[in-house]
């Protein structure tokens, strides 16, 4: 079992590791629970899939922004100060969004603005947060360390739209939003208890000024390094394509019963799936060939989408008694799937990422890395969203799911070294 278990080595050995994680496995499940409660908010508000993918598209222009720069500050200036500057805005925002739906303001246009200003920050956070990592554990841990980092984000994804189903219909979105501003206090202590981590000096011992010359010098590398641009094409086809996630209140309404809790229980699924990958993800440290590693398990992710939209379209629609139809089963398999093989795929990914690139530019490459992971979900809302409304929820997962796969392999078959990339010999 020992082998086949996630490496707990970067918990033992890196105690500002262990803080870290500790925080943002707490954090995490109230940021999964209030992203799914706006999304059930705006749906309520609205009755729209359409509306409900929106929330995509008015976060993705500050996230570009904010991630690109954020990483250019985070190569330039204390990463664990721009992380804890950036967490407080983040909190500071979450405590709007509560505000707002205990005031009973019931505005979508107010969702989105705080939305908004959420990407943000996020988008500068997160672009902190993952330049740390290298920082504290060994090299040869970073796989290790990225499984467990998707452990806890799997706990989170898994418990946080649960609770976001169970806590809308039962205790309406106030006291749902105000359990993440309780939670997010986690991720500010530990944060605080890390020790500093001043920028290092890039060629010629100079360090990069933030600004719009050093995103641009990210940008230079990654223009020249052909597996690190792949980490983020074959991404973005699994994120904008077949990300289900705008088709799940609408699913749960219309087409296989359940309502708010049915959204919560299919996108738990997929975090759950995501949580099994990395508890077992002993044997990914001895992957080598991690291109095609990622390749094919954007290939079951696309696969697994294609097979919860022919499992809704089996369901047909299921409104009359309130009950559930007894496809939801197909559609929970479907996406735990899904759930495993995202996991395998972030976790090779971000190390692939992590080991090619320089420290002195890890910032500015994980801004854009952040842009990506967070921004294809949300172009995949506005493409689901759209396809939704205009095909039907479940077609438009077929459909998501089958053009994910196609995309994939004509990137590998552009790529070949992508394919060939070994682990012993990280080739940027």
């Amino acid at each position: 079992m020992p082998k086949l278990l996630a490496d707990l080595t970067p918990l033992k050995e890196s105690p500002a590791f262990r803080r870290l994680w500790l925080g943002n496995g707490l954090s995490s499940i109230g940021t999964q629970l209030t992203v799914v409660a706006v999304s059930l908010e705006v749906y309520d508000l609205t009755g729209s899939t359409l509306a409900v993918g929106m929330l995509g598209l008015v976060a993705l222009l500050p996230l570009v922004f904010a991630g690109l720069y954020g990483g250019s500050i985070a190569d330039a200036h204390d990463r664990r100060t721009v992380a804890l500057i950036s967490s407080t805005v983040l909190w500071l925002v979450t405590i709007a969004i509560a505000l707002q739906a205990w005031l009973g303001l019931g505005n979508v246009w107010i969702l989105y603005g705080l939305i908004a200003v959420q990407s943000a920050a996020a988008g500068v956070n997160g672009s902190a947060r993952s330049a740390i990592v290298p920082r504290l554990v060994r090299l040869e841990l970073l796989p290790a360390a990225n499984a467990l980092s998707m452990i806890v984000m799997g706990l989170g994804t898994t418990i946080g739209p649960l609770m976001a189903g169970i806590l809308v219909a039962n205790v309406g979105y106030g006291w749902t939003y105000t359990v993440d501003v309780l939670t997010f206090t986690a991720s500010l202590w530990a944060l605080f208890r890390l020790p500093p981590l001043p920028p290092l000096a890039g060629v010629g011992g100079i360090v990069q000024r933030a600004g719009f010359k050093s995103v641009l010098e990210g940008f230079a590398f990654l223009g020249t390094r052909p597996n690190l641009r792949m980490t983020f094409l074959v991404d973005m086809c699994a994120m904008v394509f077949a990300l289900p996630r705008a088709l799940l209140p609408a699913i749960g309404a219309v087409w296989l019963g359940g309502g708010q809790q049915t959204a919560g229980v299919l996108l738990a699924s997929i975090a759950a799936g995501s949580f099994l990958a990395a508890v077992f993800s002993g044997p990914l440290g001895g992957v080598r060939r991690q291109g095609l590693a990622v390749v094919w398990s954007i290939t079951v992710w696309g696969a697994a989408i294609a097979a919860l939209g022919g499992a809704v379209l089996a369901g047909g629609h299921h409104t009359d008694d309130g009950g559930v139809s007894p496809w939801i089963v197909g559609a929970v398999a479907a996406l735990v799937v899904a759930g495993v093989a995202d996991s395998v795929s972030s976790v090779f990914r971000s190390t692939i990422l992590q080991s090619a690139t320089p420290d002195h530019l890890r910032g500015r490459l994980q801004g854009i890395f952040v842009v990506v992971v967070t921004g294809g979900p949300r172009m995949g809302d506005v493409f689901s969203g759209s396809t939704g409304q205009w095909l039907g929820e479940g077609w438009a997962a077929v459909a998501g799911g089958l053009l994910c796969v196609a995309a994939v392999w004509g990137l590998a078959a552009w790529q070949r070294g992508f394919i060939r990339y070994d682990a012993r010999h990280p080739e940027p």
